[in-house]
């Protein structure tokens, strides 16, 4: 418990103190901002500067600093320049591509700075050159120039906007750019990670721990990419429905806002009208002093209110409406007094009614006054009778033009909320999810691929339980989960490795105690299965460090050789005692019952095959007891097999067995010496015996004469 606790309580305090690191460089690079946007302002230049910390701090820090320091610089800068709200995505974006660049080290290279450059003016030129486009009230900061481009003849009005923003831009981009190299070369990029978030629910990985990490095998697509693609769809379609909702009610709340101004318009000029007076207002042509006077009081209505676009008085006939009061407005020279315009289609439906003097409710129209926004009200003469009525236009292009700038105001305030979201989320799921799901996957791949011996999988278990995972979610339960099954896997393959033990050191005590009855029958053997298996081990690893035979030289196979030696004389016990221990030279017959060991051998050996089942190592035992008089030229016995075609447990078997016999005494020859031993095998070699095998056995000589001087001391 106490080391659990110990390893919980470090990386906390760690990451408190990283996260501290990372606030302080947030805030350094929003004050060099907001402290270079000043300086630029006060001198006049024609720069904005106020991106440099914004990069800085996203080529140090990575995305989410870099963007949150974005996001809020241009809040802050919104308190004394509201705009600056509407530019905040260019901030979060050039934060954003800063990021990427430094994640892939490319602001090193030449071409990446030029790229940088590239990249941050078509953010801030490009993008920057819609906001002001689409939204009403912000002007273009490169007007004069996109004027004379526009001049030339060889761009539109648009075009020519963009590329002049794009040339005003650049020289800024330059400049932050060289500014942002400088800073960032201040500082060794080995302290980079300290100014990044960090968020660790588990042991922090080292760099390279990470970046192992990083490099998973997904069979379509990784946990990471679903989240990003769920949350940045989800996201989307959020702010997509949420800015349609929000251009849809206040595109409402504008209409009727605007449909009461005109109707409030038309209520007070109605007021003031006298309905007595439209006939000799209409007999005089309008010569009268009280018409001009009249006509002077309409135009300060209309002049007081920039939403009304036209303002008139019409009185309806059959024919259509009859002018009693119009004026100059929006281009259009006001209709003489007493002429008669035709009724438009958006009017007709209202006819009726007009005609009756009923008040009518506002209508929308596109005539060829325009697309209008059109309040009646009905003026009465002194006996009630409706004389005429008062028309308020709102210009429905002006509305829409306030509906398109809400429109691109939400869109940039959106977008730059997020893209903050998005990296905010995006590093959340990595430290509660994506890391910890990746460092329980490279475990468990250790634990079951690499874990060869008990203290490799006992330590690979404790290796699991010290990431400490702690993200209190189904992702802990699931380290925990496994923490228990990893741990009752290493106890039970303990038991099964202790019961492999005994079972192999009971099949080797039977093993020893086979070639003990045989040894006990024959006289001369004089500790020959435990000379012969200690020679066999040293020609098998021979063998392998060379590299000769590998693809047949696997552990196994080697561990089957070894014990599996001390058989291969097992067919011995058929011998009559007369033949096997007559101190004399053989007749031709003895030689033939002598040499029928080896197939007696054999048939031992598969029958103990058949009666133990599934693949084990008795089947090297066989073919040592077969095949081990069998001769490299094909000379050999029982079946005259020669070169590879022997299997190669015979051929290791023949060398060993050969010099064995060679350097020990029997009853009718005494021992060899040793060097006359070594020229009978150097003899042999390529004839009777495997290249090879003699090679690696001459190579070993040192260890050779240790098992010799161990059994034989006087060789």
């Amino acid at each position: 418990m106490k080391e659990k606790d110990t390893a919980k309580t470090k990386p906390d305090r760690s990451i408190k103190n990283r996260n501290f690191t990372a606030s302080l460089l947030c805030a350094a690079g929003i004050l060099l901002n907001l402290l270079l946007g000043k300086i630029v302002a006060v001198l006049g230049l024609p720069l904005y500067l106020d991106t440099v910390g914004t990069a800085a701090v996203a080529i140090m820090g990575g995305y989410l600093p870099g963007v949150f320091c974005g996001f809020m610089t241009n809040l802050l800068k919104s308190i004394s320049d509201p705009s600056s709200r509407y530019y905040g995505v260019l901030n979060v974006l050039i934060a954003s591509a800063a990021a990427f660049f430094a994640r892939r080290g490319w602001h090193k290279k030449i071409w990446g700075v030029l790229g940088l450059v590239l990249t941050f003016t078509l953010i801030g030129g490009g993008l920057g050159t819609l906001i002001p486009w689409f939204m009403e009230g912000l002007s273009f900061d490169s007007e004069s120039l996109s004027s004379v481009l526009y001049q030339t003849g060889f761009f539109n009005e648009g075009a020519a906007h963009l590329l002049a923003s794009l040339i005003m831009d650049l020289p800024d981009k330059a400049v932050t750019v060289l500014l942002v190299t400088m800073i960032t070369h201040m500082i060794p990029e080995k302290q980079y990670s300290i100014f990044t978030f960090t968020g660790w629910q588990q042991t922090p990985f080292s760099e390279n721990e990470k970046s192992l990490t990083d490099r998973t095998d997904n069979r379509i697509m990784s946990v990471q990419t679903k989240i990003i693609l769920v949350l940045g769809c989800s996201l989307m379609l959020v702010s997509v429905v949420a800015m349609a909702i929000g251009a849809h009610v206040y595109e409402k709340t504008l209409i009727s806002e605007h449909t009461r101004i005109a109707q409030g318009t038309a209520r007070i000029t109605a007021a003031v009208l006298d309905g007595d007076k439209f006939e000799d207002y209409l007999e005089s042509k309008g010569e009268t002093e009280d018409y001009k006077e009249t006509i002077r009081l309409l135009e300060e209505i209309l002049g007081s209110s920039t939403d009304i676009t036209y303002l008139y008085v019409y009185k309806i006939r059959e024919d259509g409406c009859q002018v009693v009061f119009d004026l100059d407005a929006n281009g259009y020279d006001a209709e003489q007094i007493g002429s008669v315009i035709t009724f438009d289609k958006g009017l007709l439906d209202s006819v009726p009614a007009l005609m009756r003097g009923e008040e009518v409710e506002p209508f929308i129209t596109d005539d060829k006054f325009g697309y209008l926004l059109t309040a009646y009200q009905p003026v009465y003469d002194s006996s009630g009778r409706c004389a005429g009525y008062v028309g308020a236009d709102v210009d429905m292009h002006t509305l829409n033009i306030m509906k398109r700038s809400f429109f691109a105001e939400m869109a940039s305030v959106f977008l730059s909320l997020l893209v903050l979201i998005m990296v905010f989320a995006i590093w959340l799921a990595e430290y509660h999810i994506i890391y910890p799901i990746k460092s329980i996957m490279r475990w468990m791949d250790r634990f079951v691929g690499a874990s060869d011996t008990q203290e490799s999988m006992d330590e690979d278990v404790k290796a699991f339980r010290r990431l400490g995972i702690h993200t209190g979610d189904e992702v802990e339960n699931l380290f925990r989960s496994i923490s228990r099954m990893t741990k009752e896997q290493a106890e039970q393959m303990r038991n099964i490795r202790r019961l492999s033990d005994s079972t192999m050191k009971m099949q080797d005590g039977l093993i020893i105690t086979m070639a003990d009855l045989v040894e006990s029958r024959d006289s001369d053997t004089g500790a020959h299965v435990q000379k012969t298996a200690a020679y066999v081990k040293i020609i098998v690893e021979g063998l392998k460090k060379k590299g000769y035979y590998a693809s047949k030289i696997t552990p196994k196979f080697m561990s089957d050789v070894v014990r599996s030696a001390p058989l291969h004389d097992v067919g011995k016990i058929n011998v009559p005692d007369g033949v096997l221990n007559k101190p004399g030279k053989l007749t031709d017959e003895e030689y033939e019952i002598m040499k029928k060991h080896t197939t007696a051998g054999k048939q031992i050996m598969e029958h103990a095959i058949n009666t133990v089942e599934g693949d084990n190592y008795l089947k090297e035992a066989r073919n040592m007891a077969a095949y081990h008089h069998e001769r490299w030229d094909g000379k050999g016995y029982p079946e005259g097999i020669h070169g590879e075609v022997i299997p190669l447990s015979a051929r290791i078997m023949a060398v060993a067995d050969v010099f064995d016999a060679l350097t020990s005494p029997r009853v009718y020859k005494p021992a060899f010496p040793l060097e006359k031993a070594l020229a009978i095998l150097e003899e042999g070699k390529g004839t009777q015996f495997d290249p090879k095998c003699v090679e690696v056995f001459m190579e070993a000589l040192p260890e050779v004469k240790v098992v010799l001087k161990k059994y034989n001391p006087d060789v």
